[in-house]
């Protein structure tokens, strides 16, 4: 599978230009309980990887669950589906563990990644916070997508971004991990903003005589 940059170069017209490429790797990041498998679940084509473990009586005092009491499972490794996007283009999403014990696993789970969807929780906004830090040390272009949870008090994007001490290049937005048409907006819009900030293009641009 490709996942970073590739190039297109030759023929008569000497057309050479940084493509998307055909299979391009997404992860999907956050806190605990904000929304990661649930998104991966709704858009994904095929049947989802989970690797989800029941919360036990040892995560006590370990996992924090305020704002998310109802649940009950927790994933301890990775969310693994895929969606094709536009006829041969294929987005391969990787969900990552949201609690602070599996974090070791990032680095694998993000190598080789175009960027990043940061689900975020406005009962929990700090959670976030990690995924944030994570994702601009190493320069991978990533979007904050606001779930919009039953009950939860709703906020201006302007304010988020200011709360989570966004850059104005960052996009946030608001979506439903539990709607498909919700979900791949907010893929769509991740792809192209990650294209802008890699200087990626869809079609081979001619090169300046």
């Amino acid at each position: 599978m490709v996942s970073g940059p590739s190039s297109a170069g030759g023929g008569r017209h000497g057309v050479r230009a940084r493509r998307l490429p055909t299979a391009v790797k997404i992860v999907i990041a956050g806190g605990f309980g904000v929304g990661k498998t649930t998104m991966v679940a709704t858009v994904s084509e095929t049947q989802p990887l989970r690797t989800e473990e029941v919360l036990t009586d040892k995560s006590v005092g370990v996992d924090d669950v305020s704002g998310v009491e109802r649940k009950d499972t927790t994933t301890v490794a990775m969310d693994f589906g895929r969606i094709t996007m536009k006829e041969d283009y294929v987005l391969y999403l990787f969900g990552t563990p949201g609690q602070q014990r599996f974090w070791f696993m990032w680095d694998e789970v993000s190598l080789g990644a175009l960027g990043a969807v940061v689900l975020a929780d406005t009962r929990r906004l700090s959670d976030c916070f990690p995924s944030v830090d994570y994702f601009e040390r190493r320069n991978t272009p990533f979007i904050v997508a606001v779930n919009c949870f039953e009950g939860a008090k709703r906020y201006d994007l302007a304010e988020i971004q200011l709360a989570l001490n966004l850059g104005p290049k960052v996009p946030v937005m608001l979506c439903d991990a539990r709607d498909l048409d919700s979900c791949k907006q907010v893929l769509i819009d991740l792809v192209l903003h990650a294209m802008k900030s890699r200087g990626l293009t869809e079609e081979p641009e001619p090169q300046n005589a």
